[in-house]
């Protein structure tokens, strides 16, 4: 479902990307990841709420403060990479650990839920 809803975003990025080779990156691609995660974090959350006759409750949070601590971390560090650390340009540095980042949330999200 992810990927079907961010599947427009994504392949926005892309043709911007191979159309701008070698120039500046454009607005369109952190536009649109941005706005994509925004909307599905509040919109589509939102809608499952309400579209439930009984709404469950969450017992466990440990995964869902995890996520949501990632999620603030998220755009706080594209933030920082786009606007302070080097701006208007991803270095091969950001993008490395922007992946490491992505496998620490993976293995953080696990440990939440298998071994606390």
């Amino acid at each position: 479902m992810a990927l079907g809803s961010s599947a427009p975003e994504i392949l926005l990025s892309v043709i911007e990307s191979l159309k701008d080779l070698g120039e500046p990156a454009g607005v369109l691609g952190p536009a649109s990841i941005v706005g994509s995660g925004a909307f599905n974090l509040l919109v589509i959350t939102g809608i499952s709420i309400l579209s439930v006759d009984d709404p469950k409750k969450i017992y466990d949070l440990r995964v869902y403060a995890v996520t949501a601590i990632f999620s603030l971390f998220s755009y706080s560090w594209m933030f920082f990479c786009l606007e302070i650390w080097s701006p208007e340009i991803v270095t091969l540095t950001e993008a490395w650990l922007t992946l490491f980042f992505f496998f620490l949330l993976v293995g953080t999200a696990f440990a939440a839920d298998k071994w606390t």
